[in-house]
This record gives structure tokens, sequence and C-alpha cells, in this order.
């Protein structure tokens, strides 16, 4: 494995040694010294395509690989993602009689295990290869594991491992830490892809959370005739998602369909916690009646509480359009560096908000927020961590999905709409209520707090020698006065917000209770100003006598 690890890294080098030169070309014009020099768009669009052929060469882990970077802006300029999109269709097939063995080797002899088999393969990937055959039971897709592929990818693993240092010397920190997550993230998502079991696993257990919603498909597994190397399935055909004409001839609906396909991700995301990773449009169908198609579970993940709960806020902080609320969300996620400019990045955001909004903006406050980045964009602040990449990739793929059956389509409504339907807007008003109930009592601990600390703070003042004499008559029972109305009116005006918000979501029967709770704090802040009783400080010092001192 060592030998091949070695040799698998002098290949890998020499492959990828024009580019490596142009990149440190681009840092020292002349290899060790000289100063550095721009790089244009042409340019970089030039370089990804030497980087495609690169990967379409080194085989079926930088074919992996490189479907990985297209979902990866944080990692790669857009001229490199754009033409890294290409992979996702253009996969070189696999030789049969090498796969005719493993197949063999996993459920026995072909002709026994299978009624008909056809050896042309209908789909093609970079680890696997599909088949259609019947059984007994009906039609089947058979999903086989590309022969020798483990072994490959173990030495190119250890291949990538050596290489990421070297690598690190070409970009930014913030892009080194993205760069280093992709690596964790690919080391784990291709060995679990390459296991079948875990796929069949996967795929059962996301098609149970959907055995109830009639408007998506999931084929279900022949467990008989599926190994760790060879998975066989239900024959579910239909036409590919992006096939606009296609679909507009069968009349169907693709705003329908682009709003259940976000919806779908959004149960899978949010509420089950386990999701189908790869949804780019090879592994998307629409069959007749307009049922959703999902092929291929190899990569599937999970997502836990904690990113949850925070995408839900992040939903709702751009459904509000409220631009703080997004960037404290992103860095929480730690997608978001703490010290990144925040006015910068507020900008971006609105201008981005706006755009997936199809609202018409202004040409000059493009140029503008452009110039603002431009020329740090390869320090850009976003980074992905380990947990957060994967949910990513779907939501950056999904949605250019949807706009592809519907230019129009507007997915902040559709997730803001799915939030209100599932509850999550009315739990976190009810949450929105309760923090305010918080602050409210920690507003009434500190008033409590604060007599003896200005007193406290007075005694320091007189230890200091300040020339000011402060008689208060009757101090205990005015701070506590003071203390009482501050109460009131911080209850009170956190009741009736509480109360708005409450009716606003139909939550009538809280709605009138505290409504009465605040009739009651009403009554309570109005009586206290009806005392008659006031300050009864007695100044030992005016203006004028200050004036007097400083002559004096």
């Amino acid at each position: 494995m060592n030998l091949r690890a070695y040799w698998r890294f002098v290949v890998v080098t020499w492959q990828f040694l024009p580019l490596l030169v142009a990149y440190t070309r681009d840092r020292n014009r002349f290899l060790f010294f000289g100063s550095g020099r721009s790089v244009s768009s042409d340019t970089r669009r030039e370089r990804a395509r030497v980087l495609l052929d690169t990967l379409l060469t080194l085989g079926p882990t930088f074919i992996k690989l490189g479907q990985l970077l297209s979902t990866r802006p944080d990692v790669l300029p857009p001229e490199y993602i754009e033409e890294l999109e290409e992979l996702q269709d253009r996969v070189p097939p696999a030789d049969w009689e090498r796969a005719r063995e493993v197949l063999e080797d996993e459920v026995g002899p072909i002709d026994r295990a299978f009624d008909e088999f056809d050896t042309e393969a209908i789909s093609g990937a970079s680890l696997g290869q599909v088949y259609y055959a019947t059984t007994e039971n009906g039609e089947v897709a058979v999903k086989v594991r590309r022969p020798g592929v483990k072994d490959l990818i173990e030495s190119d693993l250890r291949v990538i491992s050596w290489s990421l240092p070297i690598l690190m010397y070409f970009i930014g920190q913030a892009r080194a830490f993205s760069l280093e997550t992709l690596a964790d993230e690919f080391d784990k998502t291709i060995r679990e892809e390459m296991d079948y079991g875990r796929e069949a696993e996967m795929l059962a257990e996301i098609r149970g959370n959907f055995d109830d919603d009639s408007r998506i498909r999931i084929p279900e597994v022949d467990e008989t005739r599926s190994t760790s190397k060879v998975l066989t399935m239900e024959y579910v055909p239909g036409t590919k998602i992006t096939d606009i004409d296609e679909l507009d001839d069968r009349h169907l609906d693709r705003t329908e369909l682009a709003e259940t396909l976000q919806e779908v991700y959004l149960q899978m995301i949010i509420e089950d916690g386990v999701f189908h990773a790869d949804p780019h449009p090879g592994n998307l169908a629409v069959q007749d009646d307009g049922t959703l198609v999902f092929y291929d579970f190899g990569m599937s993940g999970y997502v836990d509480p904690f990113i949850q709960d925070k995408i839900v806020d992040f939903y709702i902080a751009v459904a509000d359009q409220d631009i703080q609320a997004i960037l404290d969300t992103l860095v929480e996620m730690g997608t978001l560096s703490p010290e990144a400019d925040r006015k910068v990045m507020g900008d971006v955001l609105e201008l981005a908000i706006a755009d997936v909004r199809g609202e018409d903006i202004e040409q000059y406050r493009v140029q503008q927020i452009v110039q603002q980045v431009e020329d740090t964009i390869y320090d850009f602040p976003f980074r992905l961590p380990a947990n957060l990449a994967l949910v990513l990739r779907v939501a950056t793929v999904v949605e250019g999905v949807c706009v592809t059956l519907d230019p129009d389509f507007d997915f902040i409504d559709v997730a803001t709409t799915y939030l209100r339907q599932q509850g999550f807007l009315a739990d976190t008003a009810r949450e929105y209520v309760e923090d305010r109930v918080d602050e409210v009592q920690e507003a009434t601990k500190s008033a409590i707090r604060t007599p003896p600390k200005l007193e406290e703070a007075l005694d320091q003042a007189i230890n200091e020698d300040l020339q000011v004499e402060v008689d208060i008559r009757d101090s205990q029972s005015l701070l506590d006065r003071i203390a009482k109305r501050l109460i009131y009116g911080m209850v009170l005006a956190s009741a009736v917000f509480s109360s708005a918000v409450l009716v606003a979501f139909g939550q009538f029967v809280a709605a009138a209770v505290a409504v009465g709770f605040t009739a009651i704090v009403a009554v309570l802040l109005f009586l206290s100003f009806r005392d008659s009783s006031g300050i009864g400080a007695q100044p030992q010092f005016t203006r004028q006598n200050m004036r007097q001192q400083d002559r004096e």
C-alpha cells in the first residue's frame, strides 16, 4: 500500500505540476523572487479547465474530489466552480468484465441471481456503476462498486494528506480553514460512500421518514441481493428533473416541483436530522404524475440538534431581513469569522437577499459592494465547519435545481411558509416572550441591588475628596419608590409587547391572560405616581456657590 501511495504521489504531483508552477508565480513572478501578479477571470477559467482534465485523468478519487469542490465556493473561485460542475455528468464508464467479477463474487452467478441482466450501464458514477435487471419481484437497479477502487482510494487519500501542507502555501488563512475541513469531510464521506451496506441503511431510514408523503418516491432495497459492494434496489424510472422541455410536454407544474423539493429537504435537515446529501440533477427525477424520485443515497448525513436550531434561526432572520441576526447566527454556527467586518458582510448579505428575492438592484449598489470585497476575496471570512459542509452542499445544489425549474423561485418565502406551517415560528414567538420575561427578572434583581451599590459609589466619591455635599432625606423610601416605578415600567412594556405577539400568532387564550396581567401592572404603576411624597433632598450648593469657591 505504501509503495502504491508513493507512486501515486509522484503521478499526482506530475499531473498538478503546471498548476502548482502557475500558482507559485502568482506569488513570486520568478518562482523564488519577484513581485506577485494579478490573475484575471479568463486566466482562472483557463486554469479551471486544466484542473478539470487533470481530475478526469487521475481517476475515481479525484473525480469525486472535484465533484465535492464544485459545491465549495469557500475554497475555489466562481470560475472553478462552474467548470468543475461538469464532473457531475462526465464520469468514464466502468469496464463490464471486471464489474462482473465483483458482482458474481458478492451475489453469485448472474443468471441465477437475476432473471435478466443488461450489461450496458444505465448510469455511471465515480465509485460505481448502475445496471438494469429483473427478478421474480420485478425490475431492479443494480449498483456495483468499481473493481479495485478501495485500494486506489486508500492510496489517494494518503496522497491528499501528504499534499495538504503544500497546498496551504498557495491560499489564505480563511480558505486554509475550509480546505482542511474539506479534506476531513472528503476522507469521511468517500469511505462511507464505498460502503453500500451503509447506503442501504440510510436509504431505508430516510424512506421511512417519508412513508406517508405521496409527493416523493424512494426506491426499496432488495436485501437478498445486496452486500457492501453491491446494492440492488427497486427500479423507479423518471424524467431528469432539469429536463425542462420534457417536464413541460408532460404538463407538470415546475413551480410546485421546486416547492416540494425545497420542503422535502427542509424536513430532512430541520425535523428528521438525516438527509440525502447529493441532490444534483442526476440523482433526481420526476414521474408522470409529478412524484419526485430520489436516487443514490451513498452521500447522506446527520444533523445535530444545535445546527438544526441554528438553521431555523437563520431562516427566520433571513425572512425578517434582520442582517445583524443573520450575522450572529453565522458566527454561532462557526460559518463566519468573529473578526469579520460586519459592515461589509452586512452589505453583501443585503445584496444576496435582494437577489434571491428577485428584487431590482441598482447597478451602482452592486459595484459599490463588489469594490468593498474584491481586494480581499481570497481572505473572505466565510468558512465551513465539518458539521455544516454537507448541509451547505445540499442548500446550494437544491437552490440551483429549484431556480432551474422556476427562475422566479423564492426559497426564502417557501422556507418561511414551511416553518410557519410546522409551528417553528410560533415556537420562536413563545421563546421570545420567555426571553423577555427572563430579562425583566434580571432587571428586577438589578434594581434591587442598585441602592447599596449607589451608597457605595457615594462613599467612594467622598473618599476621593470631591467638593460635593449631598443630603438626601428619607433616602431608603425614596429609592424604594424609584425602584418600584422602574420595575413596574419595565414589566408593563414587556407585557404589552408580549400580548401583541401572542395576538399576532393566534394564541388568544394566552393573550387574554397577558392583557389582564398588563392591566394590573398599569394600575399599580399609575397608583405609584399618585403618591404625594417626593424627593426631599436639600442641595448644599448652587452653581453660583461653586463659582465663588473657584474664585477663592
